[in-house]
């Protein structure tokens, strides 16, 4: 296998290794947990994405754009801002820990005291990247599946949520030095700055508003639905989507490696025929993984998700129904991004929204259910909207190569 092949492999691996850790985390946390807490312990795991995904919005999409000499510096650089930006984040989290009430209030204490340690160790996915070595993070990345599963796996039934998040974090330490050892090579003798990250028009601010509005807006709402109705709601919402986990490392990959490989398509043409396979594929997996699991025995719900089965299984046919056309949605978006990259930013402001409305709305009306049909109506309605625009997209006759974001986040031809 060619080095180039032996790269892309191993950066599918990686990102399989990662879905699968957030997949058997919250496996494993509700198996242990009650109902109530698993409930409060996917408030906090949501807390945690939401920051996890500001921080690669902010940081490692920009490690990643970065080319020459000065990957060194800039991986060393993201590090160590990660770090402070982490640490301070943490400092916030343990003052919501303390001025909350009960569990709750202790595993939002716990995630502030292991905060840097987890975005620190997901960070590194980046540099490797960047740096053309993901076989580098493969590894980190598969010593902390292994790490995170054995000390979950290692605690009594019916731990605490506060004692779960800090195992969770605790365990992350392993990978963490094993992925700094790695890192060392690569920065030895360089200098890192934290000045770029602070200076107004960085890069990665405009990233965190697309990650904002598409994903961030969804799990901010979803959180409160815990803060403003009932954590019960989190709960179900949370282990509905967990055992959707392998979709989503498919919908990763056609992102991180779907551009390169539709670019090659010759004109729009050939690029829409490419992408509505690959959107019919996923769309019909989504629809096919959700009747397997609806027709799951409650024995082996219950093995899976625990208590929490009851309420997440009866909403498996909206959470496969959301599955299936975000199948569609994702191919549409990257169909967009090939053929005109700034046509995405509008479509994800406009449909994100609507999804929470719709999210809010439909609790309100008919409770989780109806928050999870919500969800499912506006990834529909996105979806929709991101083939319509494909339909109306004007390309050159002469198609000319796709549109590529340099350096400075500029598209060039």
């Amino acid at each position: 296998m060619s080095r180039r092949g032996l790269a892309a492999v191993s950066s599918v691996l990686d990102q399989a290794a990662s879905s699968a850790t957030n997949i058997l985390v919250l496996v494993l946390a509700a198996r242990l947990s009650s109902a109530s807490g698993f409930a409060d312990f996917s408030m906090v795991y949501v807390a945690f994405s939401v920051l996890l995904g500001l921080n690669m919005a902010y940081v490692g999409q920009t490690v990643v754009l970065e080319k020459g000499e000065r990957l060194g510096a800039v991986c060393r650089s993201s590090v160590l801002f990660t770090a402070a930006a982490s640490a301070a984040a943490g400092l916030l989290l343990a003052a919501v820990g303390l001025a909350l009430p009960g569990a709750a209030g202790t595993a939002f204490l716990a995630l502030g005291a292991v905060l840097p340690l987890v975005l620190v160790q997901d960070g590194l996915r980046y540099c490797f990247s960047a740096l053309r070595v993901p076989e580098r993070a493969l590894a980190a990345d598969t010593l902390r599946l292994v790490c995170v599963v054995a000390a979950l796996a290692l605690q009594p039934s019916g731990a605490s949520p506060g004692r779960l998040v800090l195992v969770w974090g605790l365990s992350a330490l392993p990978a963490l030095a094993l992925g700094l050892w790695l890192l060392r090579p690569f920065v030895r003798g360089v200098r890192g700055e934290l000045r770029p990250y602070l200076r107004r028009g960085h890069l990665g601010q405009r990233f965190v508003v697309e990650f904002a509005v598409g994903n961030g807006s969804s799990q901010l709402a979803v959180l409160g639905l815990g803060v403003f109705a009932t954590p019960l709601a989190v709960g179900a919402l949370r282990g509905a989507t967990t055992l959707f986990g392998p979709l989503n490392v498919l919908f990763n990959s056609a992102n991180a490696f779907g551009p390169p490989v539709v670019g090659r398509a010759r004109g729009k043409r050939g690029v829409v025929r490419l992408t509505a396979l690959m959107g019919a594929a996923l769309a019909v997996l989504g629809a096919g993984w959700a009747a397997v699991l609806y027709a799951l025995p409650d024995r082996l719900g219950r093995h899976l998700l625990g208590d929490t089965w009851a309420a997440a299984s009866a909403l498996l046919p909206a959470t496969g129904a959301q599955y299936a056309v975000m199948g569609l949605g994702t191919c549409a978006l990257l169909t967009l991004r090939v053929l005109n990259p700034k046509a995405t930013l509008s479509l994800q402001v406009v449909f994100s929204l609507l999804s929470v409305a719709l999210l809010l709305g439909g609790y309100a009306v008919w409770g989780v259910a109806g928050a999870a049909w919500g969800l499912a109506v506006g990834s529909a309605a996105k979806a929709g909207a991101g083939w319509s625009r494909v339909a109306r997209l004007e390309v050159p006759s002469q198609d000319p190569a796709p549109a590529a974001p340099d350096a400075a986040g500029r598209t060039t031809a």
